[in-house]
């Protein structure tokens, strides 16, 4: 029996690469992850972003307790089995107005992860209709082939190396509007992206990739991972240890090797093969 997703949501995954919304955060956990992180915007006057955005969960309890909140486990488990890795966190915040967007793209194209079985767990701090520009996405291409990204750096674009598929524009695909506490869930192959925000609030997501113990990175450098439930299966990621204390000399300290040797993958880009696995 599913600990958290319905029996039709599981089957739409399966079926077509996602599902949403699914409530996960109550009112007052949202509210309160939200203002940890509002809080130290301001102690530091500006908006979250690199390197502080990935792996949030090395440097600050907010991003910490969401990694290892139960409803979202219990989800991912859901689908992807007991023994759960966290391979990489994004924090999304596009304030409104501001010319920001994600370009179309699989995530597992810059992941490099054999078999392809990461799901993204995309949970919501705050609202995120059509307008503040949610997630759109194209059902079933999770069953597609490995599609040719090309470098797109332009200032609005999101993704750090800016990767985009061609060919699309944003009109495509099917909207997943999420309200704070809400969660949508997709397949590492789904070919996905995201519009500007033209509501009245920031849109505030926080993206976590989480595999099964199973999988194992390809290429190099050896990226970190760490363990958010059930067992190891090997030793072919450095094991993250889960945040003691925030923000202290020892967590920026394994902040900063994570996010390196993640973007190190991410830039090597093609160098890296690619296996061809569906989930």
């Amino acid at each position: 029996m599913p600990k958290r997703l319905t029996e039709d949501q599981i089957n739409h995954y399966r079926a077509h690469g996602y599902c949403y919304p699914v409530p996960v955060l109550s009112r007052p956990e949202y509210t309160d992850y939200r203002n940890g992180l509002e809080r130290y915007e301001t102690e530091i006057g500006a908006p979250l972003d690199f390197p502080e955005k990935s792996k949030p969960h090395l440097l600050f309890r907010w991003a910490d307790q969401i990694a290892h909140h139960p409803a979202v486990l219990d989800a991912v488990e859901d689908l992807i089995g007991p023994d759960i890795l966290l391979y990489h966190i994004t924090l999304w915040t596009k304030e409104a107005g501001a010319p920001a967007y994600v370009l179309w793209h699989q995530d597992g194209a810059y992941f490099f992860l054999d078999p392809a079985e990461q799901v993204t767990a995309w949970v919501a701090l705050s609202d995120a209709p059509v307008e503040s520009g949610c997630m759109h996405v194209l059902p079933d291409t999770h069953q597609s082939e490995w599609l040719e990204h090309f470098d797109d750096l332009s200032p609005g674009n999101m993704i750090k190396r800016g990767q985009d598929i061609r060919g699309l524009d944003d009109k495509t695909g099917a909207p997943m509007p999420l309200k704070a506490g809400e969660m949508s869930l997709h397949h590492t192959k789904l070919i996905h992206s995201s519009g500007v925000n033209n509501y009245h609030d920031r849109r505030i997501g926080v993206g976590l990739s989480y595999i099964p113990a199973r999988v194992r990175p390809l290429g190099e450098p050896q990226p970190t991972a760490l363990l958010v439930r059930g067992q190891w299966a090997h030793d072919d990621f450095i094991k993250e240890e889960r945040l003691a204390e925030p923000e202290t000399p020892a967590a920026r300290a394994a902040h900063t090797e994570g996010v390196k040797r993640f973007r190190a993958r991410q830039d090597r880009g093609s160098s890296i093969a690619r296996a061809d696995h569906s989930a």
